[in-house]
């Protein structure tokens, strides 16, 4: 047997010269080879050595990319991508000008759907096989790879639900290692572990009764018994289901024992998995620990104070008062509707509702904002953390265009915090009592100041604050992007003539301060983290035109289009907003 068979496949035609008894040894390698490069390189980890034998017999088996497989969210999808011609610059994996993170059409023609947010799988699959059979294609396959945590969500049973009346030829897999991010939560996850354990009577299968030919459960890292079972379901015709049983880290102890911490450890030795850590001592806290930790000091104080979060209490911090407040707090899995409308619900008994969203999965659940919340003004308090450019994720996680399709939205109130001390004022500010739903949008990361627990301050309702007097250009700028505001004008050659505000509401605009700087320069540069398409800078160009501003305004933010993975800093110098970039813009002036 070949010493190295990885070294020598390029695409699945030559995965598919190889032996079923070499297999094992292929699982072993690719594995490696993710640990080798993840451990320098940093990136999703658990999720992609959990299907490692999975990935090999869908590719073994069916004949992609003519058969068309779609990765639910894409976090499991690396040694697809290894696999797929791409293993030469795997090392380039999620950094500026690399390949993605996640499955991406323009990437690959092995990558039949573009993913990165969870349970679309099952529908885009289906639209494909239904799309096969209306051009009379009745043997192309069509799979869709779906986790425990992924399946839950209501737009995976929707597509379940219609599939099951379809003929469609498409095979869901669920790959069944009981966690997310965090771990899988819900009455349908503890009926996966009953089937998993043999105690659901086969006569109870939900699955079947979608009208699905259910097979499973088996174990995913038996790669024999895997293709044994997908080279049968090649023969069957309609909707099936697979349910695969596997291990989330599969290969690295360290990542098998914590599933949490390994879904994506940043750099580690490859050896023995030990994280290696930065000292955080003397460093500003991550904003996300802000929220946490003020959230459940407030709680502490108050308790009609409640907090719910869609699958990410560890990401959001919420996870430090579900630990206290157990039935206070709420992960309600994959189901940002839901999370929404549950607020809404408890908003209207009188509960203090902290709804801690993603600002880019906030999306998913627009409806609800507007239907559920706004229009009937209820006072829930949304928590958008991972607001602005996130990095390496890419086009499919920056947070960049809430401020436009919120700032729209009847009775909404608007807010983006300059720091972690403005963050924690205006979550106290909240729970003392609001007439209107609000926003309250922040970035992914570390924030500016160490000495952030202060005595808490209450928050005027819709106020701009002067941080620095000037006499010919004022700066206007919304949330901690203001921060690089304040770096760029301190460097700036002409910076006694630069003013700076800080309009942390979008909604309501502080019209008065407005007013006032109109009338006092004639060149005004608004700076923000979101797109300049509707947002912050439209906004105030909104109110110029309705007051007959004869000055210049120049918008500075994420332009017109979906910004690719890197850095926050190469992102933010690539979109002009860095301090760097924002000293070059003053000084010109």
């Amino acid at each position: 047997m070949p010493a190295n068979l990885l070294s020598h496949i390029q695409s699945p035609t030559d995965l598919r010269l190889l032996s079923e008894q070499q297999l094992p040894q292929l699982a072993k390698e690719l594995r490696d080879f993710i640990i080798d490069i993840v451990s320098v390189k940093e990136g999703h980890l658990g999720a992609s050595l959990g299907v490692i034998e999975l990935t090999i017999a869908l590719h073994y088996v069916f004949n992609t990319p003519e058969d068309l497989l779609v990765w639910d969210v894409g976090h499991q999808a690396y040694g697809h991508k290894i696999l797929t011609g791409r293993k030469d610059d795997f090392h380039t994996n999620r950094q500026l000008g690399g390949i993605s993170g996640f499955p991406r059409r323009s990437e690959s023609n092995y990558d039949a759907f573009g993913v990165g947010h969870s349970s679309t799988a099952i529908s885009a699959a289906l639209g494909m096989a239904l799309a096969s059979h209306l051009k009379g294609d009745f043997e192309k396959h069509h799979i869709a790879v779906v986790g425990d945590a992924s399946i839950a969500s209501g737009m995976a049973f929707e597509g379940l639900n219609h599939a099951g009346v379809t003929e469609a030829n498409l095979l869901v897999i669920l790959n069944d290692n009981a966690i997310g991010i965090d771990p899988s939560v819900g009455a349908l996850k503890n009926y996966f572990t009953a089937v998993k354990e043999g105690k659901n009577p086969k006569q109870n299968n939900m699955i079947k009764s979608l009208n699905f030919d259910y097979s499973g459960p088996i174990d995913g890292h038996n790669i024999f018994a895997v293709i044994k079972e997908l080279k049968r379901l090649q023969k069957i015709k309609g909707p099936k289901f697979l349910h695969l049983i596997t291990t989330k880290g599969k290969g690295l102890l360290q990542a098998e024992a914590d599933q949490v911490k390994y879904h994506a450890p940043g750099k580690f030795d490859k050896t023995t998995g030990q994280i290696h850590f930065k000292s955080d001592d003397h460093l500003p806290p991550k904003y996300q620990d802000v929220f946490g930790l003020t959230v459940l000091d407030l709680a502490t104080n108050n308790e009609k104070i409640v907090g719910i979060t869609p699958a990410m209490p560890s990401g959001s911090s919420l996870k430090l008062m579900m630990d206290a407040y157990p039935k206070r707090a709420f992960d309600v899995g994959i189901a940002e509707q839901h999370a929404v409308t549950l607020a809404a619900g408890m908003a209207t008994q009188g509960m203090i509702v902290y709804c801690n969203i993603y600002s880019t999965f906030l999306q998913r659940a627009y409806d609800q904002v507007i239907h559920d919340v706004a229009l009937q003004d209820l006072p829930v308090i949304f928590c958008l953390d991972r607001a602005g450019l996130v990095g390496e994720d890419g086009a499919t996680h920056h947070g960049v265009f809430d401020l436009a399709f919120l700032r729209c939205i009847p009775n909404l109130i608007v807010y983006s915090p300059l720091n972690e001390i403005a963050l924690r004022n205006i979550l106290y500010t909240a729970q003392l009592g609001l007439n209107h739903p609000i926003a309250i949008r922040y970035p992914r990361g570390r924030g500016v100041l160490v000495d952030w627990e202060k005595n808490y301050e209450k928050i005027q309702i819709g106020q701009a604050n002067c941080l620095k007097k000037g006499t010919k250009i004022a700066v206007l700028s919304n949330g901690p992007i203001g921060n690089n505001v304040i770096a760029a004008i301190a460097k700036s050659k002409n910076k006694a003539t630069i003013a700076h505000y800080d309009f942390a509401f979008v909604k309501p605009l502080d019209e008065d301060v407005l007013q006032t700087i109109f009338n006092a320069f004639d060149t005004i540069f608004t700076i923000e983290d979101g797109a300049v398409k509707g947002g912050f800078g439209s906004g105030i160009l909104e109110f110029a035109a309705l007051k007959k501003y004869k000055g210049t305004i120049k918008i500075l933010g994420i332009p017109d289009a979906f910004i690719e993975h890197g850095t926050i800093a190469e992102l933010q110098h690539s979109c002009k907003i860095d301090a760097e970039s924002l000293t070059d813009i003053f000084s010109a002036c």
